[in-house]
């Protein structure tokens, strides 16, 4: 892990954090990371937080959930290695007992994926099982994805009506298309992430869309994940997400 993935112990941490952030989240009742990261999981909260914060992006949004449950993952570990072993208790010597009665001991219920366990302490949610390669690759595409500029179609600010959709300059006197240097950028190759990475979700799984159950046979938990079509109803949904938990499979767009 990054030096400073280690040194975020607060909201204000997190890369590409204003000052002007903390008055528009607490509006929101967001003060803490594991409010944070709750938030982002939930859609509608996520494209609230997205719309409210100026300069925060769905890439930067999806890079503050990395952050945050990396972050928690690592805390658990260290919390765990910390606590000091126990020291074996002095023999005692024990009364006859007439007769031995077995002790069923419950197991506790296992949290649900990105449930809160505790203050500081997350349960992430599964990634794939990417070699170093893949995974630097995927850090430079988080990288090249920050500084990419917003490409604009041409004189979008002059008609309502052309909207921020993309469209190539063609005119024959465009100083857009010519790549004038008062003119705003224009998409090329240069722009554009790593191949083998193209694609994927944020935390590296390739994505496959199904509809139904039966569509989850052939998937692999090692390094894809399933996204549930929109038209799907409720009830279809949640056996998909049934099924999912007992292969082992994420769920990128869960109910609840």
């Amino acid at each position: 892990m990054s030096k400073v993935k280690d040194e975020i112990r607060e909201i204000s941490d997190l890369p590409h954090y204003k000052d002007e952030y903390k008055e528009q989240l607490a509006g929101m009742g967001i003060e803490t990371l594991p409010d944070l990261l709750e938030a982002l999981y939930d859609e509608g909260k996520k494209q609230e937080i997205i719309d409210e914060l100026k300069g925060v992006g769905p890439k930067i949004a999806d890079h503050w959930i990395d952050i945050i449950e990396e972050r928690g993952v690592i805390e658990g570990e260290v919390a765990e290695e910390a606590v000091p072993a126990a020291e074996p208790p002095a023999e005692v010597e024990e009364a006859p007992k007439a007769e031995e009665e077995a002790v069923i001991i419950e197991e506790p219920e296992a949290p649900k994926e990105g449930e809160v366990v505790e203050k500081g302490g997350y349960v992430a949610k599964a990634k794939p099982e990417l070699d170093p390669i893949m995974m630097d690759l995927l850090e430079k595409r988080r990288s090249i994805g920050e500084r990419r500029p917003a490409f604009l179609r041409q004189e979008w600010f002059r008609y309502k009506k052309l909207g921020e959709k993309w469209r190539r300059p063609k005119g024959i006197h465009s100083k857009m298309r010519r790549h004038y240097k008062y003119r705003p950028p224009v998409v090329s190759i240069g722009y554009g992430s790593p191949r083998k990475v193209r694609g994927l979700h944020p935390s590296g799984f390739e994505e496959v869309m199904v509809h139904n159950k039966s569509q989850l046979d052939g998937i692999d938990p090692k390094r894809q994940a399933v996204r549930i079509g929109g038209g799907v109803g409720y009830r279809k949904r949640l056996e998909i997400e049934t099924k999912a938990d007992e292969l082992g499979i994420r769920v990128l767009n869960r109910t609840g």
